[in-house]
């Protein structure tokens, strides 16, 4: 019983014993085992997941490209990456970072906790965000 698969559902917020506010993301998952709430309430975990497709994108919100100057005769292309090579090679090089597809990938996320089960709902509540869309389907492994 290491590994739980579900679906994410949402976040929201919990209120702790001490009064602290923890925000939480609802994890329904399809475990058929019995998960035992007081064993693994607080208990560190891995989760794996996908981050959400943001299609087509320019360099700057791909790779975090800096831009062009907004002034000094700067006038169409304040987003555009720049140049793309020398002359040297004669061509772009194999991994020049440009324009495409982004998000979509797997992502780990490590030393989340889970703050609480609901056994009757199937439902997990771990600590902070996890990558993905609603409903997207998510691993958790119990550490």
């Amino acid at each position: 019983m290491n590994e739980i698969t579900g679906k994410k559902l949402n976040m929201t917020q919990i209120f702790m014993n001490d009064g602290k506010v923890v925000p939480v993301t609802v994890i329904n998952y399809n475990s058929e085992l019995e998960l035992d709430p007081p064993a693994l309430e607080n208990k560190e975990i891995i989760v794996i997941g996908t981050s959400k497709g943001k299609g087509f994108t320019g360099g700057m919100k791909r790779w975090g490209f800096k831009g062009g100057p907004a002034t000094r005769g700067q006038s169409t292309k304040p987003r555009a990456p720049g140049s793309i090579g020398s002359q040297t090679p004669g061509r772009v090089r194999k991994g020049k970072k440009m324009a495409g597809r982004h998000g979509g990938f797997r992502i780990t996320i490590k030393g989340l906790r889970i703050v609480k089960i609901l056994p009757q709902d199937k439902r997990l509540m771990v600590s902070g965000p996890i990558p993905g869309a609603r409903n997207s389907d998510v691993s958790i492994k119990i550490l």
